[in-house]
């Protein structure tokens, strides 16, 4: 393996013409304190597995089960994590902001 790292968009497309279902979710939005900017990416292989990052924590566990649901119904889903919701608090983002994370499959 090659000690340079390819950014995660470069990385799908790779494991996609490995043969590899891959989805790829995106911030496409924050409010107030998030761990990672719009435009972050995480990918998501359908073993699960996965390269970049669009929160951190046990919030990104969350986006990796929602990935693998969208590789299985290749139907895109629109996330969101925050203070106000029960889930945020559950996975792990209690840091006062929301992130609005676009999950789809890459075809």
């Amino acid at each position: 393996m090659s000690a340079v790292s390819l950014d995660p968009l470069s990385l799908a497309e790779t494991w996609k013409a490995e043969g590899r279902d891959v989805a790829i979710a995106t911030v496409i939005e924050t409010w107030g304190s998030a761990p990672r900017p719009v435009g972050s990416h995480l990918i998501i292989d359908a073993n699960g597995n996965f390269e970049g990052s669009v929160s951190g924590g046990c919030v990104e566990g969350a986006v990796i089960t929602e990935a693998l649901d969208v590789l299985e119904a290749g139907t895109p889903k629109l996330l969101e994590f925050g203070v106000a919701d029960e889930t945020a608090w559950r996975v792990g983002l209690s840091c006062g902001g929301r992130i609005r994370v676009y999950v789809e499959k890459l075809n």
